[in-house]
């Protein structure tokens, strides 16, 4: 049983990245076609509808006068403050830089995790982390040239805060709604009110409802900000906030070397060393000592 549970986990997490790893190029193309709030939010409410109408049957477990406020909470985080700002401070700065700076939500959900929900916090485990964000910051080096602008780093920072504060809200609360409704109604929720912000700010005639642009809106809406999300909340209540976090430096990484393979970018050191480093972080903060190792180092065995 417990091989067949980490088999399940393991194919869950290779399931998130792989698909968040895609959405950065499914991005570049699908703002081509559409101004950016308005894809964020079709992309949400297609998403949030699709799980939603599948849930259907389930309908009573959505409790919403018992707990609507966690709805609305994990909208603000997961969807307004980590989707919509991101799509606002991606026009500020260049997108290799802004992705550095989101993905210290890993490093965050270890910090929130340990106040929050009394999980362990080695000097192995924060090295880990350390070693994963330089990986990240490695990869992501061929992309940090252009226009830097304080206001693109605060809401970029805005970005991180707000996915690492929203992932360990959702794990704290999971014993208390459904977690795929959830998913469902925060996206529905979130794409309505940020389809709306952007027919007020952006022009609605700018849209190219063409085949590419279709396509990457079912895939981002469905795939990307629904199936993927629910995976990650579901491992993230099952085990470890910082453990399941620290696959997420895995996503910068498969989507650069995507961008190799499908957009013929060039495959350079820089992206070799921050791929080395990234699963170097994800061994440290993952692998457990045993009990007789750590015993004979005198240390607690805090796995």
């Amino acid at each position: 049983m417990e091989q067949l549970s980490r088999t399940k986990t393991a194919l869950g997490i290779a399931f998130v990245v792989l698909i968040w790893g895609t959405m950065w190029p499914v991005y570049k193309v699908s703002l081509n076609y559409s101004p950016p709030m308005l894809f964020a939010g079709l992309r949400g409410v297609i998403g949030g509808v699709f799980l939603a109408l599948i849930l259907i049957p389930q309908w009573r477990k959505i409790q919403w006068k018992k707990t609507w406020s966690i709805y609305l909470i994990s909208t603000f985080f997961n969807i307004l403050m980590f989707n919509g700002i991101q799509m606002i401070g991606l026009q500020y700065l260049p997108s290799g830089l802004f992705s550095v700076i989101v993905y210290l939500q890993p490093v965050l959900v270890v910090l929130l995790a340990w106040m929050w929900l009394k999980e362990s916090l080695s000097a192995k485990k924060i090295l880990g982390m350390v070693i994963g964000f330089l990986g990240v910051v490695v990869v992501s080096l061929e992309g940090m040239s252009g226009k830097i602008s304080a206001i693109g780093i605060i809401l970029a920072l805005i970005t991180g805060m707000g996915w690492a504060i929203g992932t360990v809200y959702v794990k704290k609360t999971s014993a208390l709604v459904h977690n795929l409704w959830l998913v469902a109604i925060q996206n529905i929720i979130g794409g309505l009110l940020m389809f709306g912000y952007g027919a007020y700010t952006e022009n609605l005639h700018a849209i190219h409802w063409n085949a590419s642009f279709v396509w990457s809106l079912l895939y981002a809406g469905i795939f990307g900000v629904t199936l993927a999300t629910a995976a990650y909340l579901k491992l993230m209540s099952a085990g470890e906030a910082s453990k399941v976090g620290s696959f997420t430096f895995l996503v910068p990484m498969i989507s650069v070397v995507i961008g190799t393979f499908m957009l013929n970018e060039p495959f350079t050191a820089s992206l070799f060393g921050g791929m080395v480093l990234i699963l170097l972080s994800i061994y440290l903060i993952n692998h457990k000592v045993s009990r007789k190792t750590a015993a004979d180092m005198g240390i607690r065995h805090a796995n």
